[in-house]
């Protein structure tokens, strides 16, 4: 951060749900790896959040969902067989992507926040639980457990966050698992998502641009995968995505 960390705690403090020193030293970590990994050619590709449930919130003590960020060295295409080689507890979570057609900044309102968002799209997040789900800081410096994200199509269709008509169906190994026709449910409402991507990245010296993505948590529980697996997502009607995992290294 190109400021002190003093002048970084006044301006979080700003931030609405957010003053939280294990929330202000875990991004601090975390962007730092950010730059790091941009400085060695990966690109900027968009943010993720987490924890946004309400008994996920309640059991970490935090008032907003957490925030990390995502590079295209992260990218897999729908498809993709991954190797669960050295992973922990792996898990995959199927979300809704907000794609970004403007820039957004802190403080915006409700009409402004649905002008940015350009359309929405399926995806497929892959975490590592490799350190305690109670530590937020520690969540925080390890870019909240991501190891690769899977996207499906923009639906231009869905300019403004529109989820009207959204259903969401998983399949496990080509038999259904589950499904919801609330795909906000589990998240919070994707106009409160973005807006508070926006604000947090803001108090930490970024900003939300054009031509990102946030996928937007969960809508289904966190699926524990094992190696010799297949999920597929359909987000209905907009288009299906999958991922296998191996039963050997790749």
């Amino acid at each position: 951060m190109n400021r002190s960390t003093a002048d970084a705690r006044t301006e979080i403090s700003m931030i609405p749900g957010i003053d939280d020193p294990r929330i202000l030293r875990g991004m601090e970590a975390q962007l730092g790896l950010r730059r790091a990994r941009l400085d060695a050619g990966e690109r900027p590709l968009g943010w993720k959040v987490a924890f946004g449930a309400p008994a996920a919130m309640h059991k970490l003590a935090i008032k907003r969902p957490l925030v990390g960020f995502l590079t295209d060295g992260a990218l897999l295409a729908t498809g993709a067989t991954v190797s669960l080689s050295g992973w922990a507890k792996p898990v995959a979570e199927p979300e809704i992507a907000v794609h970004m057609g403007r820039d957004l900044r802190s403080g915006a309102d409700t009409d402004s926040v649905k002008a940015a968002i350009a359309g929405l799209g399926p995806a497929i997040e892959l975490v590592d639980v490799d350190r305690p789900p109670d530590d937020v800081e520690r969540i925080l410096e390890g870019n909240i457990y991501q190891r690769a994200v899977i996207l499906g199509p923009c639906d231009l269709s869905r300019a403004g966050g529109v989820v009207d008509g959204l259903c969401g169906h998983i399949a496990r190994n080509g038999s259904a698992f589950a499904q919801t026709s609330d795909p906000q449910a589990l998240t919070g409402e994707l106009i409160d998502i973005v807006r508070h991507v926006a604000d947090t990245l803001e108090g930490f010296g970024e900003t939300l641009r054009a031509g990102q993505i946030i996928i937007t948590g969960s809508i289904v529980p966190p699926l524990w995968v094992e190696a010799g697996e297949e999920i597929v997502f359909r987000l209905d009607p907009a288009s299906s995505i999958s991922v296998r995992f191996a039963t050997k290294d790749i």
